[in-house]
C-alpha cells in the first residue's frame, strides 16, 4: 500500500466567503479537508482560475512544483488569474505586483526600492500531485487522501477522464455512486438490467478512514455492447471504500481475474454546483484507446448526473429520520452517519 503524504497546514487564514452557499459551521467543518481541483495535465504556466467551496483559487505551474493561491491581489482586488508567470512568480496585470511560490510579494514596480511589508502576501494553499489530479486544501488540517494502489502498479493501465460538471451537490452525488439500487434503473443505456435489479444482503464496516463494503451480486459491468462477454451465473464483486467527506473508491472484479478500480473525487465547487474527477485503473484492454473509456464513463455519470440535478432537498439530509430507507440502503446510511460524525449540520449544505 503506498504511503501517504505529509499534510501540511494552509499558512493563511482564509476568511469565510461573502455570499457563502454553506453555512459557517459547515463551511469551517468542510475547510479541513483536501479536494481535487483539476487534473496535473490541464495546470500549466498559465494561470488558471478554480473555485472551492465558494473560495477563487488560482492554479499554476512553476519549474518545479504546482501554486495554488487566493485569486486576488491584495493591493486592488484584481484576480491573479488574469496575471501571468514569469520566472516562477506570478504577476498581477493590474500593477505588476509579483508573487514569489511562498506567498511574498517580491516587487512593487511603481516603488521599486520600498520596503515590502512582509503583510502584503497572497494566500498560498499547500498542493499535493496524486492520481493525476492536484488535491489541495483551504487548511489543510485533515487527511482524507484515499489509498488507491493499482495506480502505482505497473501491472494496470492509469487513465485520468476529463472533469464533470454537476448542478448539484457534493453530498447527493457521492451518495449516488455509492448506491447498489439504482444500476437497475438509472443505468439502462449503459450497464443496468431492470429484469435484474434485486439487491443481495452486504455489509458495511466501520474503517479509520471511513467505510469499507464489498457487494456481490449477478449485476454485469460490461457494456450493453459486451453484455455477450457475461458467463452465466457470474458473481459481481464489488469493494467500495469512502473518504469522507467526498472520496470515494471502487474495485469491480470481471471474469478471468480482470479488475477495474474506479475513484470518485469530488470538488464542492459550491452548495449546489459539484466538480467530479474519475481517475480509473484496469489491468485489461490495456491497449485499447482511452477515448472509449472516456466516453462511457461520460455516459454513466450523464446518467447519474440526472437524478441528483433533480433530486429534492438539493442537500444531503443528515437526519435519518428526513427521508424513507430500505435494507439496500445500508452504504448511505453509513455514509450520512460519517458526516453527521464530522461535525456537519443535520441538514448540512454541501
Amino acid at each position: 500500500m503506498e504511503q501517504q503524504p505529509t499534510m501540511t497546514k494552509s499558512k493563511t487564514a482564509t476568511p469565510y466567503p461573502r455570499d457563502c452557499t454553506f453555512s459557517l459551521e459547515d463551511w469551517t467543518t468542510l475547510a479541513k479537508y483536501w479536494y481535487p481541483v483539476a487534473r496535473c495535465s490541464d495546470v500549466t504556466e498559465k494561470p488558471t482560475s478554480v473555485k472551492l467551496l465558494d473560495v477563487n483559487l488560482v492554479l499554476y505551474r512553476t519549474t518545479h512544483k504546482v501554486v495554488a493561491a487566493r485569486d486576488l491581489c491584495v493591493h486592488r482586488g484584481t484576480p491573479l488569474s488574469m496575471g501571468w508567470v514569469e520566472d516562477d512568480e506570478i504577476v498581477c496585470p493590474y500593477h505588476g505586483f509579483r508573487y514569489a511560490t511562498d506567498g511574498a510579494c517580491t516587487s512593487i514596480p511603481a516603488h521599486p526600492d520600498a520596503n515590502i511589508s512582509p503583510r502584503l502576501c497572497m494566500a498560498v494553499y499547500p498542493v499535493i500531485e496524486r492520481f493525476g489530479l492536484v488535491w489541495t486544501s483551504l487548511t489543510g488540517e485533515q487527511d482524507n487522501l484515499p489509498y488507491f494502489d493499482a495506480w502505482e502498479d505497473p501491472d494496470f493501465q492509469q487513465i485520468v477522464c476529463p472533469s464533470f460538471n454537476i448542478m448539484g451537490s457534493a453530498g447527493r452525488q457521492m451518495e449516488g455512486f455509492l448506491d447498489v439500487a439504482h444500476f437497475a434503473w438509472v443505468h439502462t443505456d449503459t450497464f443496468g438490467d431492470r429484469n435484474n435489479a434485486f439487491v443481495p444482503k452486504y455489509k458495511v464496516s466501520d474503517t479509520d478512514y471511513g467505510l469499507h463494503v464489498e457487494y456481490t451480486s449477478t449485476v454485469s459491468n460490461y457494456s450493453k455492447e459486451q453484455q455477450h462477454l457475461n458467463p452465466p451465473d457470474f458473481k459481481w464483486l464489488r469493494v467500495f471504500d469512502v473518504y469522507p467527506p467526498f472520496t470515494a473508491t471502487l474495485k469491480v472484479y470481471f471474469p478471468e481475474g480482470a479488475e477495474l478500480w474506479i475513484m470518485n473525487a469530488v470538488s464542492p465547487i459550491s452548495a449546489r454546483e459539484t466538480r467530479l474527477f474519475a481517475p480509473i485503473s484496469r489491468n485489461f484492454d490495456k491497449d485499447s484507446p482511452v477515448e472509449g473509456v472516456y466516453d462511457f464513463n461520460l455516459r454513466v455519470f450523464d446518467e447519474d448526473r440526472e437524478m441528483v440535478e433533480n433530486q429534492k432537498p438539493e442537500d444531503l439530509p443528515l437526519d435519518l429520520q428526513m427521508e424513507a430507507h430500505i435494507m439496500a440502503d445500508q452504504t448511505s446510511i453509513g455514509y450520512r452517519k460519517l458526516l453527521k460524525k464530522m461535525g456537519l449540520s443535520f441538514r448540512y449544505t454541501s
